[in-house]
């Protein structure tokens, strides 16, 4: 015997919204009919109304009470089945004015069903327009012919009153659909901003650590018969390298697979990580000078973030392209604001002889999108990158950094 219990159907959180968000209209437009077919029969309201025809008017009763009912409570269901909302308080009205029964507040309804008409009805609404039209001018003709004082002028004002109120319903669709166009485009737009920025923060890990592993790798070989302790030390690099890139790549993937119900901790780098960049790169046998200026003080992370990314890359474009080549570092530390300066020199063709220094890795990826990147992550910090080569040869990339006050 199977014992096995059928799967649970889930509900989206879209498709809970979607029942919650009708469920509401349902009750609105019910409190909204019944309070409608209450003040239908209030005395202080019995002369305010819809009233066309002018016919001479015969006592309440009955038939009257129950057509003003179904000029009223069918209001209920007007978001849901809008064509037959009119339909029904239509005919109502018709009847009402053709028996020439008193005008009640009820009679209200018919501007309310042509409003939700043009405002709820999705497909057929030039058709539904048309047979609305259509009914109107039989009801002209009905009344004409039971004796109407009213000429074709009066009934040609009340159906521009009536198509008004169609009208103002089918505005207020296009506004809610503009309103969800814009909200789709938004969406949309800041969907592709986080994938451009997640794909910036592949792009600065996985370049930097990878071309860090393979040039400290490229050093271990070339000491490894000359200098088997240092080369030891540099394959130490390399398995360090390795572990950093393998956790902040877990970290980004946490951040791709997160939901929103569950935080994840922050790892931002700190100021003081970017020395840990520079320890690295002279791991990779890459000659770093680095100078900090002024008080360092809590900057906001995206700030921090952008200055660690500007070591990194330019870091990396110094291992990548001058191997060997002395690198100046330069974090100056105003007080609303970070100058992030990384200067590499002309690298020498050939270092002398008998020389620890490493040979140069042509062999890696040249053409990335590195600079790109930083120019995209500092512009949208409102501040400054500029890149290019020096008067004296080399290459330099310099950055301000707006962290306070000051920035515009």
């Amino acid at each position: 015997m199977n014992t096995t219990a059928p799967p649970r159907r889930l509900v989206s959180p879209r498709g809970v919204a979607g029942l919650l968000g009708r469920r509401d209209a349902l009750v609105e437009d019910g409190v909204l009919a019944a309070a409608l077919a209450v003040l239908a029969f209030a005395p202080a309201l019995s002369k305010v109304g819809a009233q066309i025809g002018d016919l001479p008017r015969r006592p309440a009763d009955v038939l009257s009470v129950v057509l003003a009912l179904a000029q009223a409570l069918p209001l209920a269901v007007r978001r849901r089945f809008p064509a037959t909302v009119l339909a029904v308080i239509g005919s109502a009205f018709a009847a009402d004015q053709a028996l020439g029964y008193p005008t009640t507040f009820a009679s209200l309804g018919l501007y309310l069903a042509l409003y939700s008409a043009g405002a709820h009805l999705l497909r057929l609404r030039r058709t539904a327009a048309a047979a609305a039209t259509v009914g109107y001018t039989m009801l002209a003709l009905v009344l004409h012919h039971l004796g109407s004082p009213h000429g074709f002028s009066d009934y040609f004002v009340f159906y521009l009153v009536t198509a008004l109120a169609w009208l103002a319903g089918c505005m207020m669709r296009r506004l809610r659909e503009q309103e969800v166009q814009r909200r789709r485009l938004a969406a949309e737009a800041a969907t592709a901003a986080e994938r451009a920025r997640i794909a910036r923060e592949l792009h600065d890990v996985v370049t930097h650590h990878v071309t860090a592993m393979v040039v400290q790798a490229d050093a271990a070989q070339f000491l490894l018969v000359s200098d088997t302790q240092r080369a030891a030390a540099g394959l130490t690099s390399v398995s360090d390298t390795g572990r950093r890139a393998l956790t902040e790549l877990r970290y980004l993937l946490g951040v791709l697979e997160a939901t929103g119900d569950t935080a994840l901790p922050d790892r931002t780098p700190a100021q003081g990580a970017i020395a840990d960049l520079v320890e690295q790169a002279r791991a990779a046998c890459q000659p770093v000078e680095f100078i900090e200026v002024g008080e360092r003080r809590p900057r906001p992370a995206a700030a921090e973030l952008a200055a660690y990314r500007v070591v990194q890359e330019a870091l990396t474009n110094a291992m990548k392209y001058a191997a060997g080549a002395r690198t100046h570092v330069l974090v100056n530390h105003h007080p609303w604001h970070m100058e992030v300066e990384v200067t590499t020199e002309e690298s020498a063709t050939e270092g002398p002889a008998g020389s620890a220094s490493p040979p140069r890795t042509p062999e890696l990826p040249v053409g990335g999108r590195g600079l790109a990147g930083l120019r995209e992550r500092i512009r949208v910090l409102d501040g400054e990158l500029e890149a290019g080569p020096g008067p004296d040869g080399g290459f330099t990339v310099r950055a301000r950094i707006p962290s306070g006050p000051d920035q515009e």
